[in-house]
Order: structure tokens, then C-alpha cells, then sequence
């Protein structure tokens, strides 16, 4: 059975996976979600990020992240664009998305994935795929 949404999927993991207060969760590899997983290592929600081989496409292990008190530092992490409803943003309005906000907004734009200040700076617009606060 295909799979409609990968991104999603890992969302629902890493979510998952934080409310359990798992280590670390598997999910299966892809340029998207490898780009994804730096950026949330990059911005410290996530500890570390590793590629594990196996006969297929490849594993994703994602090191989860937890502050003082095994709280979570992901505190949510939501999916934007979906495959039946996709979101975009030119560039003023993600310029207009860098006030006032919590967390980061992850884009794909036509330079590559990058977070909405990012964007922002470059004076660039694309499709919004998550947010993580």
C-alpha cells in the first residue's frame, strides 16, 4: 500500500515519539524528510539526525530532543500544505510570517527547503510544509 502523505508520516512520528518519551524514532529515508531533519537539528528540535542502510531506500533515525524534567522540546509540530490542500507563500507574505510567530515554519522554495526567516532574507516564496514550535 502506497503512502498518500511521507511528511505527514513523519510528523506523526517524531510526535509520537516525543509524547512517549522515546530516544529515538525510525522513519523510512528521502531527500525531503533528510532536508527536514537538518533543518530541525539545525534549529535544535531534534538532537541528531542518522542514515541507516538497508536494501530498500534507506532508514532515518531522529535522536530526539528533551529539556530538564523529560519534557519534550518539540512542543508542537504541525503539517501546513497537505497533498489536498497546498499552501503558498510569496515573498512578502513570508516575509509577513517572520513577526510575531513562535517556532519556525519549514518552506520548500525553488532555492531548496529552508526555514521561513531564511526565505525571508533571500526574498523568496514557496509551498509551507510544516511548522515546529
Amino acid at each position: 500500500m502506497s503512502m498518500t502523505d511521507p511528511v505527514a508520516d513523519l510528523l506523526t512520528r517524531i510526535r509520537n515519539g516525543a509524547q512517549a518519551k522515546k530516544p529515538a524514532v525510525d522513519v523510512p529515508a528521502s531527500n525531503l524528510k533528510r532536508e527536514i531533519a537538518r533543518i530541525l537539528k539545525e534549529h535544535r528540535f531534534i538532537r541528531d539526525v542518522m542514515e541507516l542502510p538497508d536494501n530498500k531506500q534507506g532508514i532515518l533515525r531522529i535522536y530526539l530532543r528533551y529539556s530538564a524534567g523529560d519534557v519534550p522540546v518539540i512542543r508542537g509540530i504541525q503539517r501546513v500544505s497537505r497533498p489536498g490542500l497546498r499552501r503558498y507563500l510569496n515573498a512578502d507574505d513570508v516575509r509577513l510570517s517572520t513577526n510575531n510567530t513562535r517556532g519556525i515554519s519549514v518552506v520548500s522554495t525553488s532555492s531548496g527547503v529552508m526555514t521561513n526567516f531564511d526565505a525571508a532574507r533571500k526574498h523568496i516564496g514557496g509551498e509551507v510544509l510544516l511548522r515546529c514550535w
